[in-house]
C-alpha cells in the first residue's frame, strides 16, 4: 500500500481522549491496568492511523500566511464538498447552495430538530441507539422514541417497518433520525430499505435527519445510498448530515455540514443554525477538508476501506471461532463492531461489569453497549493497525472470554 496504515501511533500526551482519558471519567475507565500492559483504544469513534498527508499539507500551506482574521468559507470548500459527494456517493445537481456549515453533526441533528419539532415532542430513533443522539435530545428536551431493530434469518440488523408506523401513530410523531449506515450495528440500508422507510414516513408526513457521517466507510464493496437520493419526498423532506471527521479522523478540528434540498426547509436550518452565534467554521478545519478532499484523498479513503474490511472480517471470524456466546454481525458499514455478550454472560453467570473490568485490566478498552440501549453488548472500534487488532482479539481470548 501507498499509505501508512501499520504503524503504532504514540497518542498519550497528544491530546487523544482514546487513550488520556479524564480522571473524571467513572468505570469501567478508572479500572486498574495490569503491568505490563499497554493501552489498546477500541472505545471512542475516532481511527489510530496517520492522517492523510493532503491534509496536513492543506493545513501547513495556510499557516504560511502569518494573519487569521475574519473570513468567508472559500469556493473551494463548496467544490470539493461537491465533487466528493458526486464522485463518493453519486449525489445530481448538487449546488453550493444546498449546502451548510455545521460545528458537529450533533449540532446539526439539533437545530433540525428545532425546526421540525417544539421542546418535549417525540423523535423517533432506532435501537441500538447512537449514545450521543440520546444525550443530544434528552439535554435539549426531546422525547426519544425508540423502534428496536430486529434480526433478520441471515443475523442482519433490519428495520421493524410495522413497530415503526405503530411509534409514529401511537406517539403523533413527525421527525425521525436514520442513521445511515448505522451506527452501532453497522448495516449500510439498501436503496430497498430506505424507500420503504420513506413510504411509511410519507404516508404520515414525518420530516427525517439523516445522519450520514459514515458514508464514507463502506466495507466489503457495499454502497452507500444517500436517504435523499431516493425519492422526491426524501428529497424534499430530509436534512441530511456530513462530515470529514470520520473518514479522515478530524474530530478534533472541528467541521461538519448538511444538504438541504428544499427551499423551506433549507431556509429554516440555515436561520437555525445562525441563531447561536457560535455556528462558525474555524479557518483551518476548512482547509483540513479542501486537503482531504483532494485526489490523494480518494486514493487514500480506497486503501483506507481496505484496511477496514480486513480487520473487520479478522474480528469477525475470531469471534465465532473462539468466543461462544458471543454473537456479532458482521458491519456492512462503519468501523464499529457491535457484539452480544448476552449468552456468554448467562453461561458463564457474569454481568457485562466484569467483562469490562477484565478487559480494562489487560488494556483493552472497548466500549460499553448499555448506553446505546443494548444490555450485554460492547461496542468494538476497529480503526487501528491489524497488529493491535490482532494484539487486542488475544488478550481477549486469554484474559476476558476465557472458556
Amino acid at each position: 500500500m501507498k499509505y501508512d496504515f501499520t504503524s503504532i501511533l504514540d497518542r498519550a500526551g497528544h491530546d487523544a481522549l482514546a487513550v488520556d482519558v479524564p480522571a473524571s471519567y467513572e468505570a469501567p475507565f478508572d479500572v486498574p491496568r495490569k503491568e505490563g500492559f499497554d493501552i489498546i483504544p477500541m472505545w471512542v469513534a475516532d481511527m489510530n492511523f496517520p492522517v492523510c498527508p493532503s491534509i496536513q499539507q492543506a493545513i501547513a500551506g495556510r499557516l504560511q500566511h502569518p494573519a487569521f482574521g475574519y473570513y468567508e468559507p472559500r469556493k473551494e470548500y463548496y467544490d470539493a464538498i461537491i465533487r466528493w459527494q458526486t464522485v463518493r456517493n453519486h449525489v445530481c445537481n448538487l449546488q453550493q447552495e444546498d449546502i451548510g456549515y455545521e460545528n458537529g453533526v450533533l449540532g446539526g441533528l439539533l437545530s433540525a430538530a428545532n425546526i421540525l419539532a417544539s421542546k418535549g415532542d417525540p423523535i423517533l430513533v432506532h435501537s441500538p441507539t447512537y449514545i450521543g443522539f440520546t444525550h443530544a435530545l434528552n439535554d435539549d428536551g426531546y422525547e426519544i422514541v425508540d423502534s428496536p431493530l430486529i434480526k433478520d434469518e441471515n443475523d442482519r440488523w433490519t428495520m421493524d417497518y410495522a413497530d415503526m408506523e405503530k411509534k409514529i401513530i401511537e406517539h403523533h410523531i413527525h421527525a425521525a433520525i436514520l442513521c445511515n449506515p448505522h451506527n452501532p450495528c453497522g448495516r449500510a440500508w439498501t436503496k430497498e430499505e430506505l424507500s420503504k422507510a420513506m413510504d411509511l414516513f410519507e404516508k404520515h408526513h414525518v420530516y427525517v435527519i439523516a445522519d450520514e457521517i459514515w458514508s464514507d466507510i463502506m466495507l466489503g464493496g457495499h454502497v452507500h445510498t444517500p436517504v435523499q437520493s431516493v425519492n422526491d419526498y426524501a428529497r424534499s423532506h430530509t436534512v441530511a448530515l456530513y462530515a470529514p471527521s470520520k473518514t479522515f479522523n478530524l474530530a478534533g478540528l472541528i467541521g461538519s455540514y448538511h444538504i438541504v434540498y428544499d427551499p423551506w426547509l433549507r431556509d429554516r436550518m440555515n436561520s437555525e443554525t445562525k441563531k447561536s452565534h457560535y455556528n462558525s467554521m474555524n479557518v483551518l478545519s476548512m482547509y483540513a477538508l479542501i486537503g482531504a478532499y483532494q485526489p490523494e484523498g480518494y486514493a487514500w479513503t480506497d486503501e483506507l476501506l481496505q484496511v477496514l474490511t480486513n480487520n473487520a472480517d479478522y474480528a469477525c471470524r475470531f469471534i465465532k471461532k473462539n468466543f461462544t456466546g458471543v454473537s456479532v454481525s458482521h458491519p456492512e458499514g462503519t468501523y464499529m463492531l457491535f457484539a452480544d455478550c448476552t449468552e456468554y454472560c448467562n453461561a458463564h453467570q457474569i454481568s457485562l461489569d466484569e467483562i469490562l473490568h477484565r478487559a480494562y485490566q489487560v488494556g483493552v478498552c472497548f466500549q460499553d453497549g448499555r448506553p446505546f440501549h443494548s444490555s450485554d453488548c460492547i461496542r468494538i472500534n476497529l480503526a487501528l493497525p491489524f497488529s493491535r487488532v490482532q494484539e487486542a482479539f488475544d488478550r481477549m481470548q486469554k484474559y476476558v472470554f476465557t472458556k
